[in-house]
């Protein structure tokens, strides 16, 4: 009988809504046996809304509903400092891995996390090293301090340790998304179960499994070792949802004031990752309208990667689902630039085109300006804010989020030096622009990109 490992990563906001995590669960319930390992790969206890009200501790319900055999730590996970992270790993009921993370020159939270571990079936052991991603403390400034190294000499490390134990198998749950695929050129191991980028990834590396199975509690992935090994993605619709999970998680939304109705939306606005990640888009075009409305400011921008996928705004909107477009602690900064500054800006919005970690359509979201950029010269060719050209000279107000103000990891023309003021939470505008505003957003050309068009 091969071992299955049953692997989800990313849950987030699927922790706001308790009937879709519930069918992960349930999902999960449904295929395990005494053949079968269940693996979470990071960003399951942040971000969403419910995780900023219990600082991540909403997820060990569903910890404690699904039993994992391991997880290990996204990005997101330090979403509430290095100690609460630790914390979390310590508090979970399975084995947290983390074998490339040192803090003070030792390895992090070894109180709380092992680098590896066996896990064994009815007919085999499975050996398994967890991975965070190499770029963790760029990603999320919440992690500074701890200092992430490249994984593939960690996992070399763990792997023989594990062979000379006597493993049947070894497997890689990571976090470290596209860099999953280097893990498995260069290392000699059975899988390399991922997260952090939210598609559905399945594909065999010189003969290694290489699996995503997105985000947002959509997918399981059930993958089967040895010789007849083989990886299928089920969906978790159709699911029997874990009742008392579900009954949890609503209790704590309700308790958390996440139940109240802000709007009521008649156009659904679409959520998929296109939309969050793309500009233009409804969604996009509405966060930062927000951001640029509270801030009384002339330019207002959301970074791409930075909304949550998901279903569509539609109907009875609540502040949950408002919080969980962006749901982060950051404070709405408002940063002030001459117009030469806020060009060299606008000429990073399309990120795809500048950055090799980003896909091509990826697109900062932007309110109060209008961009054209040339992609096959990648060139800012225009640029007006209210309708009117920049003027060089001139100053001008912008509107972000903090996380675009601490780190230069989406745009590096700015820092802390350049905020003028701070406006309260960013995610709190989002909610306080739909009460008095509606949920109406509209594409109106903001941002032209010829060349994908």
């Amino acid at each position: 009988m091969s071992p299955r490992l049953l692997h989800y990563s990313d849950v987030e906001t699927a922790l706001d809504d308790p009937q879709q995590c519930a069918r992960l669960a349930g999902a999960i319930a449904a295929r395990r046996g005494d053949d079968s390992v269940v693996v979470g790969t990071g960003d399951n206890t942040a971000p969403g809304a419910l995780s900023l009200a219990t600082e991540g501790r909403a997820a060990l319900a569903f910890f404690d509903a699904v039993d994992p055999a391991v997880d290990v730590f996204g990005n997101h996970e330090f979403d509430f400092g290095p100690e609460t992270a630790r914390e979390l790993a310590a508090t979970a009921p399975q084995t947290w891995l983390c074998a490339n993370a040192r803090r003070d020159g030792e390895r992090f939270a070894a109180d709380a996390t092992v680098p590896h571990t066996i896990v064994e079936t009815a007919a085999h052991r499975i050996g398994v090293v967890g991975v965070a991603h190499p770029e963790t403390d760029d990603l999320n400034p919440g992690a500074e301090g701890v200092d992430f190294a490249d994984p593939v000499p960690a996992i070399r490390e763990s792997a023989t340790a594990l062979r000379e134990r006597g493993v049947d198998f070894v497997v890689v749950a990571s976090h470290c998304g596209e860099g999953d695929a280097r893990i498995a050129r260069e290392t000699e191991v059975d899988a390399v179960l991922g997260g952090h980028v939210h598609d559905v990834h399945v594909e065999t590396v010189e003969g290694t499994f290489v699996v995503r199975p997105g985000r947002a509690a959509r997918y399981v992935a059930e993958v089967r070792l040895g010789a007849d090994g083989g990886v299928t993605v089920h969906e978790v619709a159709g699911a029997e949802p874990d009742a008392d999970l579900a009954a949890t998680l609503r209790d704590r939304r309700a308790a958390a004031g996440l139940d109240e109705v802000v709007a009521t939306v008649d156009d659904p606005v679409e959520l998929t990752e296109e939309a969050v990640t793309t500009a233009e888009s409804r969604a996009g075009n509405f966060v930062a309208d927000a951001l640029r409305w509270k801030a009384d400011a002339d330019v207002g921008i959301s970074p791409t990667g930075a909304l949550r996928s998901g279903d569509p705004l539609a109907g009875e909107v609540t502040v949950a689902d408002l919080v969980g477009l962006t749901p982060y602690d950051d404070d709405l900064a408002v940063v002030e630039l001459s117009g030469e500054r806020l060009l060299a800006v606008l000429a990073e919005v399309p990120v795809g085109a500048l950055k090799d970690r980003y896909p091509d359509r990826f697109c900062n979201h932007v309110s109060g300006a209008r961009v054209v950029f040339d992609d096959d010269a990648t060139e800012l060719r225009s640029a007006t804010v209210g309708g009117e050209p920049v003027d060089p000279e001139a100053t001008y107000r912008l509107a972000v989020a903090d996380y675009l103000v601490e780190t230069d990891y989406v745009l590096g023309v700015f820092g802390p030096g350049d905020v003028a003021r701070r406006c309260g939470l960013a995610r709190d505008a989002i909610v306080e622009y739909a009460r008095e505003t509606g949920v109406e957003p509209a594409i109106e050309g903001r941002i032209e990109r010829p060349a994908l068009d």
